[in-house]
């Protein structure tokens, strides 16, 4: 089933002197399950194109369709519960609140639901919510980990920390924007094994923005964008 699709999707910046094309006309499509990179050198267009997927940035033109639904079709709290529920986002910054616990970091992405999304996760309860973070914690071999704070772990273990904040609130896909580039090759290589493992035992769909050789390895399809177009 297909998740994804881009219509004649364009992107401009403008400065103050100039316009800059970040994507041009770019019409993908994207199916459920899929491990995918989005890939080329730095300008290329690669995190354009993935903010776009995510709604953290607004389109120029062209449009995109998350399962038949327009984006151009939703209005400002539609696209934020589309945000907030069906999509998991990590970054090469880990983003993690250096005063609160492994588990507090995760159970923010909880607290931004509404009653509805909670109960969907079968959240009733605080003990039910807090279990939900640790299974999460333990899904990326943070195993007992739950109590440890971001300057108490490695990078990679941090790293760690922003999947399982992303994935606890079960989305329907993971946007990764370089999730590795802070990363030496051991801990990419632990990364790049945990989004193998979602896909492949939960079918979540995962969606890199990388031009890093062991994730381009370690995927089932290639976009490949040069000049803001595919290539």
């Amino acid at each position: 089933m297909q998740l994804f699709k881009t219509q004649n999707l364009t992107k401009i910046y403008h400065t103050t002197s100039e316009k800059v094309i970040a994507l041009s006309n770019v019409s993908i499509e994207i199916n459920e399950g899929e491990l995918l990179a989005i890939s080329g050198r730095s300008g290329s267009g690669k995190t354009t194109l993935l903010n776009l997927l995510g709604l953290l940035d607004s389109i120029s033109s062209g449009d995109i369709l998350m399962e038949d639904i327009a984006y151009s079709s939703l209005d400002k709290k539609g696209k934020t519960k589309i945000r907030r529920e069906d999509i998991g986002m990590i970054f090469q910054a880990y983003n993690l609140i250096p005063v609160l616990t492994a588990e507090e970091n995760v159970e923010l992405a909880l607290n931004a639901l509404d009653k509805e999304s909670l109960l969907r996760l079968n959240i009733h309860s605080k003990e039910d919510k807090r279990a939900l973070c640790i299974q999460s914690l333990n899904d990326v071999g943070l195993t007992n980990m739950e109590n440890r704070r971001p300057n108490e772990l490695s990078g990679g273990q941090q790293q760690r920390i922003s999947i399982a904040r992303a994935i606890v609130k079960q989305p329907k896909v993971l946007l990764a924007d370089e999730p590795t580039a802070n990363l030496d090759k051991e801990n990419s290589l632990n990364v790049i094994s945990i989004m193998e493992k979602l896909n492949q035992e939960k079918g979540l769909t995962c969606i890199y923005s990388s031009h890093d050789r062991l994730i381009l390895e370690n995927v089932k399809r290639i976009i490949k964008l040069e000049d803001g177009k595919v290539c």
